[in-house]
C-alpha cells in the first residue's frame, strides 16, 4: 500500500501522483503553445477587430468573396478527384497480399511527405515550357513552341493536389476496408448479387465514413495549400492563403490579412472537427483483418493495371525533377549543382544557394533539438492522462497554416518583451510549432502499444512516476523518438509558408531560395532552383524511408 504523504500530511493516491506527473510532462509543450501559438492568434484576432480596414473591405469588395469561393471550390474538386484515384489503390492495399506491397505503400506515400514547393517545382519540370513533356513533344514533332501549356492554369493546381494527397486518402480508406466483414459480401453473392452490385450496395455504404474522413482531410490540406497554388496557379488563381501573403508582404494591409486569416481559421478548425468526428466513427480497434482475395487472371490484370498507374503517377514527376536538374543545352551535366556556390546576381537578397542549404540544415537541427523533447514529453503526458482533449491541444498547430502562423508572428513579436524582429530564432520557433505535433503523434502511437502492466509493476515496487518514465517508457520508445526527430528535421527543411513571411533576406532556407530563383529569368537561375529542389526531395524522401523502417507495423505504425 502506498503510504507517501503530500505536504499537508495527507496520503497521496497512486492515481493522483500519476495525474500530477502527466500534467508535469505536458507543461513545457502547453507553455510553448500558449506563448508561440495562442498569443500570435489572439494578436491576429485583435488586429482584425480593433484596426480600421479589417472586416470592412471583406464586406465591401466582392474580390475577397471570390477568393474565398475559389479556395473552397478548388479544395472540394481536388478532394473529389483524389478519391477517384485513391479508391482503386485502397482496394489493392486492403484486399490483396503480394510481394513488394510494403515497398509500394512506402513509394506512393513519398509525395505526401515532400515539401509543397518541391511538388510544385517537380510539376514545372514535368509540364512547364522547359519540362520533360514539352521537350519530348518538340523533339519528336519538330515544334518551335511548347504545345502543353498547363502552368498557371486550374488543371495544374488540381493535378498537383491529387498527386500530393492520393496516398493519404488511399491509406485511410484501405485500413477500414481491410477490416470489413467479408461475410456480408459473401451473403450478397449467395443472394445473386454480382460483384458490381455487391460493391455498390454493400461495400461502398460500409466505407462511407472512412471515405468522408479521407475527403475531409484532403479538403483541409487543399484549402490551406500555398506553395502549389502560388507557383503553379499564378496570380489569377489566388486562394485565401495566397491572399494573406499578398496583403501582408506587398500591400502591407495587416488588418485585411488578419481578417482573412480569421476566416480561414474558422474553416480549417471546422474541417478538423468534422474529420475528428469521422475518425472516431471509423476507429475499429478490435476488428480483424479481412482475408486476402484469391488470385485469378482477371484480378491479376486489374491489380497490375492499378499498381502500374499509381507507380507512374508517383514516380514520373519526381524523376522529371531529377532529370531536368542535370539537363543542359549540350546534354546532361552537373553544372547546376556546381553552381550552387555561385551568387549569380551578386545581391544580398540572392545569396549563393549553398548558403541556403547551410541555413536549412542549421534551422532543421535546432528545430529537432527543441521539437523532440517537447513533443516526446507531451506525448507521454497525454497518454498517461488518457485525455483526448490534451492530445487535441498538442495537435492544434496542425490547424493553423504556415502563412497564418507567420502573420501572427509579425503582428505580435515586434515589441518588448518578445521583440524577435530580425532574429533567426523566430524561424526555429515557427518550425518547432509545425514539427512538434508530428513528434508527439509519432511517440504517442508507440506508447499506446506498450503493456500498461509494466508501469503498474514499477509502481508496486515503489518507483515514482518519474522513475518509471526514465526506466521504462524512454528505453522502450527510442525508435519512435528517433523517427520523431527525423520527422522534425525533414519538416523544418521543407517548411515554406511561415518562413517566407518571417525569415530575413540574409537567412534564406532552401524553399525560399528555390522560390526566389524560380522568379528570375535565365537558365542558370532555373537550373539552380531545380538542383536545390532535387536535394530537398532526396533529403525528405530519405527521412521518410528511415521513419518507415523504424515504425512498428504490428501496432499500426507511428
Amino acid at each position: 500500500m502506498d503510504r507517501r504523504l503530500d505536504e499537508g500530511g495527507a496520503p497521496l493516491s497512486s492515481a493522483f501522483r500519476e495525474r500530477r506527473a502527466a500534467l508535469a510532462l505536458l507543461a513545457p509543450a502547453l507553455l510553448f503553445l500558449a506563448v508561440f501559438l495562442a498569443y500570435p492568434l489572439q494578436g491576429i484576432l485583435r488586429e482584425s477587430f480593433t484596426q480600421e480596414g479589417g472586416f470592412g473591405p471583406l464586406t465591401e469588395d466582392t474580390y475577397f468573396l471570390e477568393r474565398a469561393w475559389f479556395t473552397a471550390w478548388q479544395a472540394t474538386v481536388s478532394a473529389g478527384l483524389t478519391l477517384v484515384l485513391a479508391l482503386p489503390v485502397a482496394y489493392v492495399l486492403a484486399c490483396y497480399e503480394f510481394r513488394g506491397k510494403a515497398a509500394l505503400e512506402a513509394l506512393i506515400t513519398v509525395p505526401f511527405v515532400l515539401p509543397t514547393i518541391v511538388v510544385a517545382v517537380a510539376f514545372t519540370a514535368l509540364l512547364g515550357p522547359q519540362g520533360v513533356v514539352n521537350g519530348a513533344l518538340q523533339a519528336v514533332f519538330n515544334l518551335d513552341e511548347p504545345p502543353v501549356r498547363l502552368l498557371n492554369t486550374l488543371w495544374a493546381i488540381l493535378i498537383a493536389h491529387v498527386f500530393y494527397n492520393v496516398a493519404l486518402a488511399a491509406r485511410i480508406i484501405s485500413v477500414s476496408w481491410a477490416r470489413l466483414d467479408t461475410r456480408l459480401e459473401d451473403a450478397a453473392a449467395m443472394l445473386g448479387a454480382g460483384k458490381g452490385t455487391a460493391f455498390l450496395r454493400v461495400t461502398l455504404p460500409l466505407l462511407r465514413t472512412p471515405i468522408l474522413a479521407a475527403a475531409s482531410l484532403v479538403f483541409l490540406f487543399c484549402f490551406t495549400s500555398f506553395g502549389v497554388v502560388l507557383i503553379l496557379g499564378g496570380p489569377q488563381y489566388g486562394t485565401l492563403e495566397t491572399e494573406i501573403y499578398r496583403e501582408t508582404l506587398f500591400l502591407f494591409r495587416l488588418p485585411v490579412a488578419a481578417t482573412l486569416a480569421i476566416v480561414q481559421l474558422i474553416a480549417t478548425f471546422g474541417a478538423m472537427w468534422v474529420n475528428a468526428a469521422l475518425q472516431r466513427q471509423t476507429a475499429q480497434p478490435g476488428a480483424m483483418r479481412r482475408r486476402s482475395l484469391a488470385w485469378t487472371t482477371g484480378r491479376r490484370l486489374t491489380v497490375a493495371a492499378i499498381v502500374s498507374t499509381i507507380a507512374v503517377v508517383t514516380i514520373v514527376p519526381l524523376v522529371a525533377l531529377a532529370e531536368r536538374s542535370v539537363h543542359g543545352d549540350a546534354g546532361y551535366t552537373l553544372e547546376s549543382y556546381r553552381r550552387l556556390d555561385d551568387n549569380v546576381r551578386q545581391q544580398v537578397l540572392f545569396v549563393a544557394p549553398i548558403t541556403a542549404v547551410r541555413n536549412s540544415v542549421s534551422f532543421a537541427l535546432l528545430t529537432m533539438l527543441v521539437a523532440l523533447p517537447l513533443g516526446t514529453l507531451a506525448a507521454h503526458g497525454a497518454v498517461r492522462l488518457r485525455s483526448s482533449l490534451a492530445e487535441a491541444v498538442v495537435q492544434l498547430p496542425l490547424g493553423v497554416s504556415g502563412v497564418t502562423l507567420g502573420l501572427g508572428f509579425l503582428i505580435t513579436f515586434n515589441r518588448p518583451p518578445l521583440d524577435l524582429r530580425g532574429s533567426p530564432a523566430m524561424v526555429v520557433i515557427a518550425h518547432t510549432l509545425v514539427a512538434m505535433p508530428f513528434v508527439a503523434r509519432t511517440v504517442a502511437a508507440q506508447l499506446r502499444s506498450l503493456d500498461p502492466r509494466l508501469r503498474e509493476a514499477a509502481a508496486m515496487l515503489g518507483a515514482s512516476p518519474l522513475r518509471a518514465f526514465v526506466a521504462i517508457d524512454l528505453p522502450l520508445t527510442w525508435r519512435s523518438m528517433l523517427a520523431g526527430g527525423v520527422f522534425a528535421f525533414a519538416i523544418s527543411m521543407g517548411e515554406f509558408g511561415a518562413t517566407l513571411l518571417i525569415a530575413r533576406p540574409e537567412y534564406p532556407t532552401i524553399p525560399l531560395a528555390i522560390f526566389r530563383y524560380l522568379g528570375q529569368p535565365g537558365a542558370v537561375n532555373y537550373g539552380q532552383a531545380l538542383a536545390m529542389a532535387t536535394i530537398l526531395m532526396a533529403v525528405t524522401a530519405a527521412g521518410f524511408f528511415i521513419i518507415d523502417r523504424l515504425r512498428y507495423r504490428e501496432y499500426g505504425g507511428f
